[in-house]
Order: structure tokens, then C-alpha cells, then sequence
């Protein structure tokens, strides 16, 4: 993916320019004639947060795992570039060690965690999806091969598991519905292949979509997350998972402050059906869609022939109010309320036709695989 200053990436390791910068104090010296503006400062906010992350750390830290993806050489005897993502990095010495014995070309790192004791690891699609090969790194340095059990490329989830001679520590699922803006959260992950590390901040905003699918719902993040996080895991002040740490904005291939994570309520089930299935089966309805015409739901403006829409006999410029009980307030809301219906399946679809509210029966057909939207 291309990378730049205006748009989100995923965290894949992109080149390790490494940059340092001092933030000055921004606060200037008070004068005397100044103290009657202010109001006596309040305890409860300044010791909200917690003194030391220690604990939290000694908890979680044990089911956040590295992961590294191989691939093999279309010529074992050729000599291969480092890659961007691996040079400068602790992996560059791995990375030309294997090319020499094995000729194996290192794709880049990532991280995840396990959440469940048998060693099923949840993380980013884009961190294993070209991989011949997944290598796991436990926190205590001990590596296991991963297999991949699924993933979902329109909201890059996906599950590995590894095989351990004993139960591993994991992690458990918090509720990101209960998660509001300004929040602590602690992000862990494997930042530019240097190993376990985490980082601590606040959520800064709920819902942002940043033109990765239409299923973006992201929770924004102001704790520091570098390319190596994807995949890593992002707590709330309990050692629950609120989001799975898969994005950031930057200019320099570095944190800025903006990073994102996919919220929990997400993540979870998806991950409970790639366990299930090894896939994700999503619903599809069939219309083109329409934002912004100043009323309620949203504009079809164009029907697919043959597709569930035109079977159900939905016209153009039908408003689409609600499908099954989900109110509909935007193309997103509509795609993603159809897409949780499993294909096959009947839902009702209430429409405002021509001023007169009718209630549609449409059988939810399979979404396509090369749909991008």
C-alpha cells in the first residue's frame, strides 16, 4: 500500500527511519496577578489515572506474542535484498542468516496475543496473509511454527494457532461499547522488531472511518503505535482487550499520535466464527447507495440485475428506512447490517415509496469476493 501523509496505513513495517524529537514545555511561567483566574486545581483528575502501569504490564504482557512471516525465494541461490521493513532492525541479522541457510526472504514482523490458553493467537490479516511461513515468539523467547486457522480481509482479522507442551497465558475480551473518549488504554505489540513493549494513552475519539472497508469503526488512539504493533493488542485499565491495533496516520513511517484499533465488538465474533469456519460468510443486498439528501435512510440509486434487490422487486430511487430492526442512517449502516445476515437467510427491509412506507421481504444473498465496498 502506498504511504502517505494524508492517509491512514496498516502497520506493516515500513523503512526504520528512526527520528527523536524533544517536546518543549509549553506552559508559561504564572504571574502573581494571575492566580484569582484560575480555580483551585482538583485532585480527582490528576490521580484518575494510575500512578504505574507495572501491574497491568506483569498481567498482560505474558499473552502478547511477536510474530514473524517468511516466505520462501523463487531462488534459493540468488542474493535477496533486506527488505525496507527489516533493515536496521534486530531482524536484519535473523533475516540474513536464514536467506543464507534456508533461502527464505523475511517478509516483515508483527505482533498478536493468545486468547486462549491452547494457543489460539488473534491478529491482523495483513501482518500473515502472504506467508509461507508464521514463526511465534512468546514473551520468554521460546518460538513456535503458526498455522493460519482464517481471516477476513475486509476488516483484516485473522486467527493463527500454535502448538505448546503446556496451557499459555492469555488474555480476555473487554467491551469497547463501554469504552468512552478519554479513557486509559496500554497498546503492546513488537514496535520495529526491538521485542515486547507497550505504551501508554488515552482513546481520542469513537467511529472514525478511515477508508479501509465499509465496515471501519475504528476506536483513535493517542497511545504510541509504531509498524511491528499490528496485531498487537490495545487494554482497557482492567488487562481487557478493547481493540486490536491495526493502523496509524503519519507523515514519517512512525507514530504521530494517531493510531487505531478495531474495537472488541468487532474483533470477537468475527474471531469466534474464523474458529468456527475458518471464514467469514457476509450477506449482500445487491444496491447502489446514496448519502446526504437530507432525509431519513439512504437513496438506492442503482440495482444489480439478477442480484437480491432486483429478485425482491426494490426499485430505484426507493429510501431504504430500516433493515430487520437496525435503523438506517447511511450507506455504512445499510451494508453493514445486511452483511451481518447470514446468506440465505430472509430480512425485512422497510422502504419509502414514492411518500408510502412499505416492508420488503429480501433473501440476503452471498457477498461477492472481489467486492471492494
Amino acid at each position: 500500500m502506498r504511504r502517505t501523509a494524508s492517509r491512514p496505513f496498516l502497520l506493516a513495517p515500513p523503512a526504520f527511519a528512526a527520528a527523536l524529537v524533544l517536546c518543549p514545555s509549553w506552559a508559561a511561567p504564572a504571574r502573581a496577578d494571575d492566580t484569582a483566574l484560575f480555580a483551585p486545581p482538583v485532585p480527582a483528575i490528576v490521580t484518575s489515572g494510575p500512578l504505574t502501569f507495572a501491574p497491568l504490564v506483569r498481567k498482560v504482557v505474558p499473552a502478547v506474542v511477536n510474530i514473524a512471516v517468511t516466505q520462501d525465494a523463487d531462488n534459493p541461490g540468488k542474493h535477496q535484498p533486506v527488505p525496507p521493513g527489516v533493515k536496521g532492525t534486530p531482524f536484519e541479522h535473523r533475516f540474513r542468516d536464514r536467506m543464507r541457510s534456508r533461502g527464505e526472504e523475511m517478509l516483515g514482523a508483527g505482533s498478536g496475543f493468545i486468547i486462549d490458553p491452547s494457543g489460539v493467537i488473534v491478529t491482523n490479516t495483513h501482518v500473515v496473509g502472504e506467508a509461507d511461513r508464521i514463526t511465534v515468539s512468546l514473551s520468554d523467547g521460546t518460538e513456535y511454527p503458526a498455522r493460519l486457522v482464517g481471516s477476513d480481509d475486509l476488516t483484516d482479522i485473522a486467527v493463527i494457532t500454535i502448538q505448546a507442551p503446556h496451557p499459555l497465558p492469555f488474555v480476555t475480551w473487554g467491551d469497547s461499547r463501554q469504552v468512552n473518549v478519554g479513557d486509559w488504554v496500554m497498546a503492546a505489540g513488537n514496535p520495529f522488531g526491538l521485542g515486547s513493549s507497550v505504551t501508554a494513552g488515552i482513546v481520542s475519539a469513537r467511529g472514525r472511518d478511515i477508508g479501509a472497508s465499509p465496515f471501519d469503526d475504528f476506536l483513535q488512539l493517542d497511545a504510541p503505535i509504531n509498524p511491528g504493533n499490528s496485531g498487537g493488542p490495545s487494554f482497557n485499565l482492567g488487562g481487557q482487550v478493547v481493540a486490536l491495533n491495526t493502523a496509524i496516520v503519519s507523515p514519517t513511517g512512525g507514530s504521530v499520535g494517531i493510531g487505531f484499533g478495531i474495537p472488541s465488538e468487532i474483533v470477537a465474533p468475527i474471531v469466534a466464527e474464523l474458529r468456527r469456519s475458518g471464514h467469514i460468510d457476509r450477506g449482500w443486498l445487491g444496491v447502489t447507495l446514496a448519502d446526504g439528501e437530507g432525509h431519513a435512510g439512504v437513496r438506492i440509486t442503482d440495482i444489480d440485475r439478477g442480484g437480491p434487490a432486483a429478485k425482491a422487486k426494490l426499485r430505484t430511487g426507493d429510501i431504504v428506512l430500516t433493515v430487520g430492526e437496525e435503523p438506517v442512517d447511511s450507506a455504512r449502516t445499510l451494508i453493514r447490517a445486511v452483511a451481518a445476515e447470514r446468506p440465505g437467510s430472509t430480512v425485512q427491509v422497510r422502504i419509502l415509496r414514492h411518500g408510502t412506507e412499505l416492508t420488503v421481504p429480501v433473501i440476503v444473498a452471498h457477498r461477492p469476493a472481489d467486492m471492494d465496498d
